[in-house]
């Protein structure tokens, strides 16, 4: 499952804690969420949001930066995801629990 190759790189390689689903009592962390995906030829390609959370808007778009870098080498480090690219980065504020957060979308083609 793609989500779970994601989840388990960005885990391996960013220092704070990657998730699919919100937790509790975290202040800074990474969000992963696929958002669509398709098939054509027997490749998968999908679109995943990864929103990160940090205590300031500072810090936030200084960690969105890290899941970037590495998702930008992920095609290279695995051989189960061919292309990674960035489709838009922008800050995404969530005004109703009043936390700062950076969202990239990136386009992923894999097997």
């Amino acid at each position: 499952m793609i989500e779970q190759t994601i989840l388990d790189y960005l885990n391996d390689t960013l220092t704070e804690p990657c998730y699919m689903e919100e937790p509790e009592g975290i202040d800074t962390f990474v969000l992963l969420e696929k958002t669509g995906s398709s098939l054509s030829n027997h490749v998968y390609s999908a679109t995943f949001a990864i929103q990160s959370y940090a205590t300031s808007l500072y810090e936030a778009a200084e960690l969105n930066e890290k899941v970037k870098a590495a998702m930008l080498t992920i095609a290279a480090e695995l051989n189960t995801i061919s292309k990674c690219s960035l489709n838009s980065d922008y800050k995404y504020t969530d005004t109703t629990k009043k936390r700062y957060r950076y969202q990239a979308v990136f386009d992923i083609t894999h097997y």
